[in-house]
């Protein structure tokens, strides 16, 4: 897919935008088509790992209360797989579009940071399904036990399933987000590394939020993930951009020394 010049128009840049904006829709729209027919197959999916927590166990023990709800859940459902199938070409049309605005030597990053940015996301839709589904659902139907009998209700279950796995799968962008704090030199890599103890407690906050129970157990993988793919984007920057950081760290010594000589000669006086 092209990419446009970086001097253009205001209306080229509207055209363009259009064209790009024409073009995730029109690849949503037919995935949406071929996905609607194939839904039951994919909730089947959807449900393997909750199986033990259905009453009836598999797909065929949900229920749907009302005509519309069983369209509603199959068009859902379409829809949030079509998005993570669709996700590449839309990240491409994204960045692509942004991609004129930036410097030469910041283009290097675009292939490596959309790669990175689709394989994180699935790999934390995998984790999801893999590791936290099943103990997220033993928990919270477990609650009912000595005073409820648990309806699987289609509508219900399915939504907590995709809220888990969407955002599981932004919640693994993180990587993506310290690699470029550190390459834009929002935030120098010395102070992410001094505060790490800062960075633990809003990953603990992001995880509380990101996860739509009020699980403990599904709270703590994530964060628990979260807190290593941290440690590791750090490491990864620190190899990868070893002469960047270098230089902000002798910015920043020299800031420090400029800092200090005023106190240094105020005590000198006294």
């Amino acid at each position: 897919m092209p990419i446009g010049p970086a001097r253009m128009p205001l209306f080229d840049h509207l055209g363009e935008l259009r064209m790009r904006l024409v073009r995730i829709v029109v690849c949503l729209f037919i995935s949406v088509m071929v996905f609607y027919w194939a839904t039951p197959t994919i909730i089947h999916i959807l449900t393997i790992p909750i199986e033990p927590y259905l009453p009836q166990g598999g797909a065929e023990s949900l229920t749907v209360l009302s005509p519309f709800e069983a369209f509603a859940i199959r068009f859902k459902v379409a829809l949030w797989v079509s998005a993570v199938v669709c996700s590449p070409v839309i990240l491409w049309q994204i960045l692509a579009f942004f991609l004129p605005a930036l410097k030469p030597s910041e283009r290097k990053w675009f292939i490596p940071t959309f790669t990175a940015a689709v394989s994180l996301f699935v790999f934390g839709a995998v984790f999801c399904y893999f590791v936290i589904l099943d103990p997220a659902f033993q928990f919270l139907t477990g609650q009912a036990e000595g005073f409820a009998v648990v309806t699987a209700q289609a509508s219900s279950y399915i939504d907590t399933i995709i809220k888990f796995e969407i955002g599981f799968g932004f919640a693994f962008e993180l990587p993506i987000v310290v690699f470029f704090l550190v390459v834009w030199e929002i935030i120098p890599y010395r102070k992410l590394r001094s505060a790490w103890r800062t960075v633990y407690v809003v990953l603990m906050v992001i995880s509380a939020m990101v996860t739509p129970d009020a699980s403990p157990v599904t709270m703590l993988l994530l964060f628990a993930a979260m807190v290593a793919m941290y440690e590791v984007s750090l490491l990864l920057s620190r190899l990868i951009l070893a002469k960047r950081i270098k230089q902000q760290n002798e910015r920043l010594d020299a800031e420090e020394a400029e800092e200090q000589e005023p106190k240094k000669a105020g005590k000198a006086k006294k």
